[in-house]
């Protein structure tokens, strides 16, 4: 073997193993992977952007809702062909190192990848076999990889989607008493009105439980993450901040000692449930790398009339000054972070979250979020109302 047959083959080692590396960390690890440069990230974030980027400025809004919809299938596809392309290309560059153990000796590197790819995926038409020990193990080694990435990449498949279609459930669910797009105010409402308010801790108990899910399979399964809801105006992000802010009006606004109805454990469930979305929402900012700024973003006059809805309803409520003190500090722990989300994956707009500028021009902007979205989370004024969030004045 000569010097460069030698470096061709280390370096066909290292393709191998950082391909297999990699669908390990990926598809089989059931945790966040660490390390920034892997083939599957580069399949998400990489392509993720300009796909947004595109989208995002088609003018039919069916248009853009199916392209932003269809990247999810996608970059699963995308990453697994990146993954049997760096190991077909790993195992030519071995066999090519190898050529005097392979009959009819190889013409060119050419030969040498067509060789390397019958092999990995097990097509062995025998026109070109591997007549040395080493080159025979090499061979055999890209058939046993090749049949072992399509089992665990099918077996993979069907836990996602089985993943998507749990979080989907609870989504749908959500919707009937929450609307499209999704409010904690509404969901508050619907309780109210339909007289089932001694349901709601059994509600705050199935999204902390939903919460921790999330958490666990996203984090561990970045690409779930992209999958769009496919009803219109539903986000799994937007329904998450619902019911944050529905927990946080209960834990701030609402007096349930006071309010006809209320079971005495609103609070905690309440309080549970905010704390485990909480720790979700923090986990996938920093998961993402996106900006979970704090500000409120919420004005006194947008949570006066939140408060004036909750009392029609029947709702006891707590002193305004004293209520709003409240709110604001715990909003301020949760509000920038779903803003950088549903900015990041372009949720559509809803109470309180994501680009809310489209709320006020719906027709022109087809209540879908802008381009900027992910650098203004409140909307096009979402500089004044962070600054009306921090001053706390919410004044305008």
């Amino acid at each position: 073997m000569t010097p460069l047959h030698g470096v061709e083959a280390l370096g066909g080692a290292l393709l191998v193993l950082a391909a297999l590396r990699d669908l390990f960390q990926s598809v089989v690890t059931p945790r966040p992977a660490s390390g920034g440069a892997r083939l599957g990230r580069f399949a998400i974030v990489g392509l993720w952007r300009p796909w947004r980027w595109t989208a995002l400025r088609l003018r039919h809004v069916g248009r853009r809702e199916g392209m932003l919809g269809s990247f999810g299938p996608i970059s699963v596809l995308v990453a697994l062909m990146m993954w049997l392309v760096v190991l077909v290309l790993g195992y030519a560059l071995l066999l090519d190192a190898m050529q005097d153990q392979v009959r009819p000796r190889p013409a060119g590197f050419g030969t040498s990848l067509y060789f390397a790819a019958t092999a990995l995926l097990t097509v062995g038409f025998g026109d070109i076999v591997a007549t040395g020990g080493p080159a025979r193990f090499v061979a055999l080694t890209a058939g046993a990889n090749g049949l072992g990435v399509f089992a665990v990449v099918i077996t993979f498949l069907y836990s996602l989607f089985a993943a998507f279609q749990r979080r989907e459930v609870q989504v749908v669910t959500l919707e009937a008493a929450a609307g499209a797009p999704p409010s904690g105010v509404s969901l508050l409402e619907s309780y109210a009105l339909a007289g089932i308010l001694s349901d709601l801790p059994r509600m705050f108990e199935r999204w902390q439980n939903w919460a921790a899910e999330v958490l666990d399979s996203h984090l561990a399964y970045p690409f779930l993450a992209y999958f769009r809801s496919s009803h219109d105006n539903d986000s799994w992000i937007g329904s998450l901040g619902a019911v944050m802010d529905a927990a946080t009006l209960v834990l701030t606004t609402i007096d349930t000692g006071a309010t006809t109805g209320a079971p005495p454990g609103l609070r905690g469930w309440a309080k549970l449930s905010r704390s485990v979305g909480g720790h979700c929402i923090e986990d996938l900012v920093i998961s993402f790398r996106l900006d979970g700024e704090r500000y409120v973003g919420v004005e006194l006059d947008e949570y006066r009339e939140a408060r004036a809805r909750l009392a029609r309803v029947g709702y006891a409520l707590r002193p305004e000054a004293e209520a709003w003190e409240a709110f604001q500090r715990l909003r301020s722990e949760y509000a920038g972070r779903v803003n950088a989300l549903a900015g990041y994956w372009a949720s559509p707009p809803a109470q309180w979250i994501g680009d809310r500028s489209p709320l006020k021009l719906r027709p022109a902007h087809d209540g879908h979020a802008g381009d900027d979205g992910a650098r203004h989370p409140a909307g096009g004024d979402g500089r004044r109302r962070r600054q009306a969030g921090r001053s706390g004045t919410g004044g305008r």
